[in-house]
């Protein structure tokens, strides 16, 4: 994900002398980073829209490169929650592993934030608002999605391998036959539901980190809702492929159809979530809420 430099331009403080100079400065210095981390919804929508728009213009190779770097990166949270889920319990995913699962799950998704690599949920929403906005067309979006979902997945994969090979240090093979059970035990209509909370949460991440200044912030807001998907169990579909992978190639407790089924399921629900629940609704209500205020000025 690429962050944008923070708007708000802030004009400079009069100049002043002496004590009161000092104590005018600092005030000036709190009002500024206040107006730096406070951003109108207007022009985090602007951002989103440029930042979209760059992502539709990207060329293909670099676009798919850094997915499959993002799919790669991803794979740390599914290692993670593998640890912890043999660490904690050998049962059910009780309230201790499921903490402790909410805990680790969001540091890949923090790596993929602070790399700039490219995730398929955060394009669900992000890539769709210049279409949205008559700047591009759909066939842009799609080719978008399609390049980032192929690569993350080739990246997932990759990881997946790499973990299974690691596994006779790592110990976590346990944790990954657990964790494939939550994948492929829900019903299609369960898991399309719990993908598209995720997909949902995801594309918010995504609009979070373009509402913050670049920094501590970012990493606080892609937490928060990382966290939430761990916290209640949900689908993602990048995360979820690494460790349908390595419940497939490690544990042995799920077959190419469980993965091909659970990859399918969780990518359509993801993306419903991501373009319906963030990229639609942010783009409607502000320019229409926009549009609203044009009119009454007119």
């Amino acid at each position: 994900m690429n962050t944008l430099p923070a708007p708000l331009d802030v004009e400079p403080a009069p100049p002043s002398t002496g004590a009161e100079a000092t104590r005018e400065d600092k005030q000036w210095v709190v009002v500024e980073r206040i107006a730096q981390a406070r951003r109108d919804p207007d022009r985090i929508l602007q951002h989103a829209i440029d930042e979209g728009l760059a992502q539709c213009r990207r060329p293909t190779a670099s676009l798919g490169l850094s997915a499959v770097g993002a799919g790669l990166i991803v794979g740390f949270s599914a290692m993670a929650v593998g640890v912890v889920s043999s660490m904690v319990s050998s049962g059910e995913l009780a309230l201790p592993v499921r903490l402790a699962q909410a805990m680790v799950y969001p540091l890949g998704f923090v790596m993929c934030v602070v790399s700039g690599t490219e995730l398929y949920t955060e394009h669900t929403a992000t890539s769709l608002y210049p279409a949205l906005d008559r700047r591009t067309g759909f066939a842009g979006v799609l080719r978008v999605w399609a390049t980032v979902l192929v690569g993350n997945l080739i990246g997932a994969a990759l990881s997946a391998a790499l973990l299974t090979l690691a596994d006779p240090v790592v110990g976590a093979a346990e944790g990954y036959g657990m964790v494939g059970h939550h994948l492929v035990d829900p019903s299609a209509g369960g898991l399309f539901v719990s993908s598209l909370l995720a997909g949902w949460l995801m594309a918010m991440g995504a609009w979070l980190v373009l509402a913050t200044p670049p920094g501590v912030a970012e990493v606080a807001a892609i937490f928060v809702v990382t966290f939430l998907i761990g916290l209640g169990g949900l689908h993602h579909s990048i995360a979820g492929s690494v460790e349908a992978f390595l419940a497939w190639w490690v544990a042995g407790v799920l077959g190419p159809w469980d993965v091909l089924r659970f990859v399918g399921i969780a990518a359509a629900g993801n993306l419903v979530g991501g373009s319906v629940f963030v990229a639609l609704l942010n783009h409607g209500h502000l320019r229409s809420t926009r549009a609203g205020v044009n009119e009454s000025h007119a």
